[in-house]
């Protein structure tokens, strides 16, 4: 009998410490993969944001000068002398401002000058306006375009009408901004450079080039 109180009995709660512990590392382990999880998530989601405000950098915030051009023309009045040689004509030009901003540029007043041969022959009035985002404003001027000042140029300007095309050149400049977002405002220019040429015999105009 006093053999067997020699050997005492393992503590019954060993097993519960066992599981206690074990719980407790499981626990350990999910909260550090929760965390992780949390973290990669953080990372697509700033790697995702850095993606869009690249993109809109590049293409809503980029500003781009507007392009101005001559589109098309008719003629209420139309007269031409090759013998003179002169001419007077009253044009009606069609112009086009292209904004392919994404905010409305707004330009002040500004003129047009029509020239042949690097000579004014014409001034028009472009009244200021607005041309809305990623839109063409179209506006109509009237013009009178004269010889009076082509005194020197008699020679060429007799071969020209003679054969039936006057070659004329447009200009001008519209100084605005472009709104963007209703918080931002970039000034820019929409410059016009145009060739054209005068068809007498059809009394309209052909091969426009603008750059």
């Amino acid at each position: 009998m006093a053999e067997k109180d020699a050997y005492p009995l393992a503590p019954a709660n060993g097993h519960a410490r066992n599981d206690a512990e074990s719980a407790a590392v499981h626990a350990d382990e999910l909260r550090r993969k929760k965390r992780i999880k949390c973290i990669i998530y953080l990372i697509i989601f700033v790697v995702f944001q850095s993606i869009v405000i690249l993109v809109f950098a590049l293409t809503v915030m980029k500003v781009k000068s507007p392009k101005f051009r001559v589109r098309e023309a008719s003629f209420s009045s139309f007269e031409v002398n090759p013998g003179t040689p002169s001419f007077s004509m009253k044009m009606n030009a069609q112009l086009g401002v292209k904004n392919t901003n994404f905010g409305h540029f707004k330009f002040d007043n500004s003129t047009i000058v029509f020239s042949y041969m690097g000579i004014p022959v014409g001034e028009a009035f472009v009244p200021k306006a607005r041309a809305r985002a990623r839109t063409t404003k179209k506006l109509t001027v009237t013009v009178d375009l004269t010889s009076t000042a082509l005194a020197s140029m008699n020679s060429q300007l007799g071969t020209d009408l003679s054969r039936g095309v006057l070659p004329l050149t447009s200009s001008s400049k519209l100084s605005g901004k472009v709104h963007l977002m209703k918080v931002m405002k970039k000034k820019k220019s929409a410059q016009m450079n145009c060739t054209m040429e005068v068809n007498t015999q059809l009394q309209s105009i052909q091969n426009v080039k603008c750059k």
